[in-house]
């Protein structure tokens, strides 16, 4: 498999000079993966941190608003408690002044109606108390474990700040090196290149042949394809991984400096 020369910025380069640029451009990148190491899993668990606090202060805001809720309800209930012994005590003084059997009976029918309307409300009230006694325990429980994440982010951000403070000059160096590189180097040619890196283990897209082997994928290269790579003639990628197949030498001489 191979990939075919172009010209870079009008002016053509040799497949060589192109293969020492990926290859300087893959010790960089390399070199940048091992500062990523050192951050380890420290931005995604800060991520996930973030997220978590995020979803607890959430959680906390919709129980409040559930025992504001909850409150109202209640202090709905004694309203209308309020609101039907009123009406109790309007309808017995009533009683007192029927002038017939009928209209006493409908008024004890309106007092018994009363006197159900409070047994419910009481019963809901028994009923939201309790609702409010879990959300409040719920908010409780939630505001401890708050607490806890939010120091358990704090010493992750700091510890990652300090890391990335540490090897921010280097970063920076490096970057910059890579954009060294990257501009020589022709789009199509770049674009295979992060392409074979994003999907390779180890973020190795350019491997040298180690022991006849590709030092990607390990799986043997026969002797006249590792005559063709060290021709320096074409641009050839191992027929199992796909990463770019480049000989110990390459490295000699024409490097990107500093």
């Amino acid at each position: 498999m191979t990939m075919q020369n172009q010209n870079v910025a009008g002016k053509e380069m040799s497949i060589e000079e192109k293969l020492r640029l990926l290859f300087d451009l893959q010790a960089v990148a390399s070199e940048m993966d091992k500062l990523k190491i050192l951050r380890g899993e420290l931005p995604l668990e800060v991520q996930d941190l973030e997220d978590e606090v995020a979803g607890l202060k959430t959680r906390i805001n919709n129980y409040q608003d559930e025992i504001k809720n909850l409150e109202t309800a209640v202090a709905s209930r004694k309203a209308a408690i309020v609101e039907s012994k009123g009406l109790i005590a309007k309808y017995t003084e009533q009683q007192n002044n029927v002038r017939n059997n009928r209209e006493f009976d409908s008024l004890s029918k309106e007092i018994e109606f009363q006197n159900l309307e409070i047994e419910l409300s009481e019963k809901r009230i028994k009923e939201f108390t309790a609702e409010l006694e879990k959300k409040n325990t719920a908010i409780g429980s939630s505001k401890e474990q708050l607490k806890e994440r939010e120091d358990d982010l704090d010493r992750k951000q700091t510890e990652l700040e300090e890391i990335t403070a540490e090897t921010k000059i280097e970063t920076e160096r490096l970057n910059e090196k890579a954009s060294k590189i990257e501009v020589l180097i022709e789009d199509r040619l770049l674009a295979a290149f992060r392409r074979i890196r994003k999907n390779a283990r180890n973020g190795l897209a350019v491997v040298s042949v180690e022991r006849d082997a590709c030092g990607g994928c390990f799986n043997k290269i026969p002797p006249q394809r590792q005559l063709d790579i060290a021709s320096h003639k074409k641009i050839i990628v191992c027929e199992y991984c796909g990463r770019i197949l480049v000989d110990k030498d390459i490295h000699n001489d024409g490097t990107i400096e500093e």
